[in-house]
């Protein structure tokens, strides 16, 4: 009976409790030093929402990574990210009592995203990436600001955000 739990106290610390160290569970090989991150392509019938996700993305790794990026498909990447961005819907969300004109929208982008290697391996994929953003409209035409692109970058920023963690920190 001694000899177990003798055996067992020695082996407990052993089992670990599941946390890692910053980087160490990264979909990122040690190799890899240049990532390329050329446009996210489009299904969606907005206007540069493409062009959003794709900067907020290599903005979010130059911030948070010591990898060399690229902005076109390079033959010379040691990887390359891949995006699409699948869909992009507006909904009204809130309405207006008096007037019955809606006066906030959601904003729905949908988008996936694959990370190969140079010899074609797949190092990173997301096939459903879903974000949301609230935006508020405006009834006075002569204080009006489009306010939609305005959260089309907030959702890039968010995704970026999102994306780098989940590709270097597998959470």
């Amino acid at each position: 009976m001694r000899l177990r739990t003798l055996t067992l106290l020695l082996f407990l610390p052993l089992a670990g409790c599941g946390y890692h160290t910053v980087g160490s569970a990264t979909h990122i090989p040690g190799n890899v030093s240049t990532l390329a991150v050329p446009i996210f392509a489009t299904r969606a019938q907005a206007f540069h929402t493409e062009m959003a996700f794709t900067q907020a993305t290599i903005r979010e790794l130059n911030t948070r990574t010591k990898y060399r990026i690229l902005n076109t498909d390079s033959a010379d990447a040691d990887a390359t990210l891949h995006g699409t961005i699948l869909s992009q819907a507006v909904a009204p969300l809130t309405y207006d009592a008096t007037s019955g004109e809606s006066s906030s929208y959601l904003v729905t982008i949908t988008a996936k995203v694959l990370l190969t290697a140079h010899d074609g391996h797949v190092l990173y994929r997301n096939d459903a990436v879903i974000f949301h953003e609230q935006y508020q409209s405006t009834q006075d035409l002569n204080g009006f600001i489009q306010e939609d692109p305005a959260a089309v970058r907030r959702v890039a920023r968010d995704f970026a955000q999102a994306l780098v963690s989940d590709m270097l920190e597998s959470f």
